[in-house]
């Protein structure tokens, strides 16, 4: 019996046609998929017609897209932001007041409606850096990690992966005691936080990391313990990310303090890694680069949060010519959309420099997909080919945006109403660009959104 006539008997198996595919050498037409019983790519075959039983796949397949750094709970200060203008430090306060509303059943409800939306987007694995981790005043739920617990419940009711970035956060500012809604971050110290990670357990599509909130909120005597907790028996890390010179009072508050800049402490005090992602990154020198590049850290870039927030525009160019692989996330989730994360990576440059095409496409994608999942502890995942997990996603090519592009340059012109469907482990979660799991992922978040102010 030939192969192919035997995985038409078998059900658990099943093949997809793709019009065209992004593979690991390039974007490639006429593409065979099969996928297997355990959800991984069992066949690639390139440059063949359609066949009978085959589904489908319009437009351009990617491979799916890891969003590497979120926060569900700010989707809900979507477009209430803008009123008065003012800084990044009188956007945290709003953020604040809508952290003290949340509470495990609210978390789960809002998460999952924003996890949706991603999927939506294109996003099939989600990083989410968590720091809301207890009650009112500090007050322990009966389980210690019932927020975190909340969140693996939304992803898995959104039908997408997710790495729970479980983050340290023991501290206001350098030398400042935690107050008022802040003490629901706080662990007491960073034994105490990884005694309550340590009750968290991976499984098919979870994944436990760590987080250091930023060396404003955790001391530097308590990284070691930090890093040694990510650290297996083995010697292999988990992914660790922390929030890196987001913001200049923070380069200045670290400097005042240690003497150093945020980079140099953290190199210092060895946690820089290849299993490390320091987000944002934005107000770099020159060493601070050449550190994070020469540990291999990686860097992920939030730009429509960057730009938001006015943190300003990062070194990218420079960073990955240092040696660190960058990523993408939608972070505040003013705009889940990883195409305008993509491209406002490549615009960001072209307005710092005055030059285009800072960045090749392909490395945007690789940006989208294969860093990014790296980066979250999912390396099986972010290729098209033999072994990876079926995690994939078709873009249209015939809408008012997308039409009369380049296909292999649809990742400058598409947007996440473009995403036709999304495949997670093989299972359709998004088809004809509506969610399979969720009715109606809109009228959930405005629900969601409503509990969350009250």
């Amino acid at each position: 019996m030939s192969a192919r006539r035997q995985r038409k008997q078998d059900s658990s198996v099943t093949t997809w046609w793709c019009e065209r595919a992004w593979l690991p050498h390039g974007l490639t037409q006429g593409v065979r998929i099969v996928v297997g019983e355990d959800g991984r790519i069992d066949e690639v075959t390139p440059g063949v017609q359609p066949g009978d039983g085959e589904t489908r796949l319009r437009g351009v397949v990617l491979p799916g897209f890891a969003n590497v750094h979120s926060h569900a709970f700010h989707r809900a200060l979507r477009g209430r932001t803008h009123d008065s203008g003012g800084t990044f430090w009188m956007w945290r306060e709003r953020m604040y007041a809508l952290a003290a509303r949340m509470d495990p059943e609210s978390y789960c409800d809002l998460a999952t409606a924003v996890y949706a939306e991603m999927a939506l987007a294109g996003v099939t694995c989600v990083g989410e850096f968590h720091y809301l981790h207890h009650g009112p005043g500090g007050a322990r739920y009966g389980d210690p990690n019932a927020m975190g617990e909340a969140l693996r419940e939304a992803a898995r009711r959104a039908g997408i992966r997710l790495t729970l970035l479980d983050t340290c956060y023991l501290s206001a500012g350098i030398g400042v005691p935690l107050e008022g809604v802040q003490r629901r971050f706080d662990d007491g110290d960073a034994e105490g936080w990884a005694n309550r990670v340590s009750a968290l357990a991976d499984d098919a599509f979870f994944r436990v990391a760590a987080g250091i909130h930023s060396v404003r909120a955790v001391p530097a005597d308590q990284f070691a313990d930090i890093v040694d907790a990510t650290t297996e028996a083995d010697g292999a890390r988990r992914p660790l990310q922390m929030h890196l010179s987001e913001q200049r009072s923070e380069n200045a508050a670290c400097l005042a303090a240690y003497g150093v800049t945020p980079t140099r402490l953290l190199a210092d005090h060895g946690v820089l890694h290849s299993s490390v992602s320091a987000v944002h990154a934005t107000h770099l020198t020159p060493e601070d680069v050449a550190l994070i590049g020469g540990s291999h850290t990686s860097t992920c870039i939030c730009p429509t949060t960057e730009r938001d927030v006015a943190d300003g525009i990062g070194p990218s160019r420079d960073l990955t010519d240092a040696g660190s692989s960058l990523t993408l996330g939608t972070d505040q989730n003013a705009v889940v959309d990883l195409f305008e994360e993509a491209r406002g990576l490549e615009m960001h440059e072209r307005l710092a420099t005055g030059d285009r095409g800072r960045f090749a496409v392909s490395e945007l994608v690789d940006a989208m997909t294969v860093y990014g999942h790296a980066a979250l502890g999912w390396p099986e995942a972010g290729r098209v080919e033999v072994g990876a997990f079926a995690d994939l996603v078709s873009v249209r090519t015939d809408s008012v945006r997308t039409a009369g592009v380049l296909p292999e340059q649809v990742v400058m012109a598409a947007s996440a109403a473009d995403i036709d469907t999304l495949l997670v482990a093989g299972r359709p979660v998004v088809q004809d660009g509506r969610h399979l799991l969720i009715e109606h992922p809109g009228h959930m978040l405005v629900e969601a959104v409503d509990q969350a102010w009250g």
